[in-house]
């Protein structure tokens, strides 16, 4: 297993398509990478939420997950599960979004997800950031949807509890939902962990990448 540790991250991108698929992919990685790179700049965008009680709970959420970092959100208000309907506007929307960020990495879900929504959030997002590199997370529920993925990324106990924490905190309208607690998320990321000799792992679809040995 080789270990490929990036530089300096300046600016990611997050995409997600409800309230929640980001921090419940991710949230570990987002805390590692805020607590390390003071000042990283994150610029998300959700598909659904906007002019709920959801979006209050995803601006509170990622605050909290990204506190030392320079954050923009942007929540729409597509309708949850009627994503693929309106194509048009989701993809009108990403493309403007597309232009006001220059990210060296971007986050979006796994292609495989079996949720619409998701998955055409997936789709979508390498039309819009052609060269770079799209790290798909994946999002527990109850489908049998769970990815391979080619990257692993080690947190420590601290920080995936951390996650687990802030989860229950900052989305109370999801807590009555069977698989949202503490032991199903911390369960997925010791999975992870052991693929890659970690005590705990977020893990990622990775569709395309460009290595440079030596130099081009």
């Amino acid at each position: 297993m080789i270990t490929l540790a990036p530089a300096r991250l300046t600016e990611i991108a997050l995409l997600g398509a409800h309230c929640d698929d980001i921090a419940i992919g991710m949230g570990a990685t987002l805390l590692t990478l805020a607590r390390r790179q003071p000042g990283l700049r994150v610029r998300a965008l959700v598909l659904s939420g906007g002019g709920t009680a959801r979006a209050q709970e995803e601006a509170t959420a990622l605050r909290a997950f990204c506190a030392t970092a320079d954050l923009e959100l942007t929540v729409l208000d597509i309708p949850d599960g009627r994503a693929p309907a309106h194509w048009a506007r989701v993809k009108d929307a990403l493309a403007e979004f597309r232009r006001g960020t220059e990210p060296e990495i971007v986050f979006a879900p796994q292609p495989g997800d079996a949720h619409q929504d998701h998955r055409l959030l997936a789709e979508l997002a390498p039309t819009e950031f052609r060269d770079h590199m799209v790290l798909g997370y994946e999002i527990l529920k109850w489908e049998t949807d769970t990815p391979r993925p080619a990257v692993l990324h080690p947190v420590t106990p601290e920080i995936i509890r951390a996650k687990a924490g802030l989860l229950a905190e900052c989305y109370p309208s999801q807590a009555h939902r069977d698989w949202f607690d503490e032991e199903a998320f911390l369960g997925l990321a010791r999975l992870r962990g052991v693929q890659c000799h970690a005590a705990y792992a977020e893990g990622f679809d990775l569709g395309k990448a460009v290595l440079e040995f030596g130099g081009a």
